[in-house]
């Protein structure tokens, strides 16, 4: 019976220089809610007609985002490489303006927070539907899953 749907995920550690205490709550708070629901449906049949659930593996190598796709039992099924360049931008925005968030939170006014964040969500939704373009036709994935996947890629991409 198909379970579309990630059971774990892990960041390839090695590519992630350093991080701060806000970016690390982010990716546990993003893991956390990817886990919790989800919907990761890989579009390409296997043999034994598997269909879930998955384990993931996200890595950057060269420019381009490696989705490292296991069978719960840990077996491989598929690699899928997608290139970055569309997501350069979106990604440095994202970083500007959560920098600018969490600077807000500790001086600025309740609605200086509130459209900052606004803005921050702006970014953040337009990059997941991006995602979702990305992956049409590898992986079905639905708006909230694009979302905490998008805040992963972007936690693989901080360099110090």
């Amino acid at each position: 019976m198909a379970d579309p749907r990630i059971i774990d995920v892990t960041l390839d550690e090695r590519t992630i220089l350093w991080r701060s205490a806000d970016i690390e709550q982010e990716r546990r708070i993003a893991i956390f809610d990817l886990l919790e629901e989800n919907r990761f449906a890989p579009q390409r049949k296997h043999a034994d007609g598997y269909e879930g659930p998955y384990k993931l593996h996200l890595r950057v190598e060269e420019g381009r985002l490696a989705l490292e796709i296991h069978r719960a039992d840990d077996s491989p099924l598929e690699t899928l490489v997608l290139g970055l360049a569309r997501f350069r931008r979106p990604i440095r925005d994202y970083f500007a303006i959560c920098d600018s968030y969490y600077q807000a939170i500790r001086a600025a006014s309740p609605a200086q927070i509130e459209t900052i964040d606004m803005a921050r969500r702006g970014i953040h939704n337009q990059s997941a539907e991006l995602l979702i373009e990305r992956l049409e036709g590898k992986i079905d994935v639905d708006f909230d899953t694009a979302r905490r996947l998008f805040t992963l890629i972007c936690v693989l991409h901080i360099k110090g």
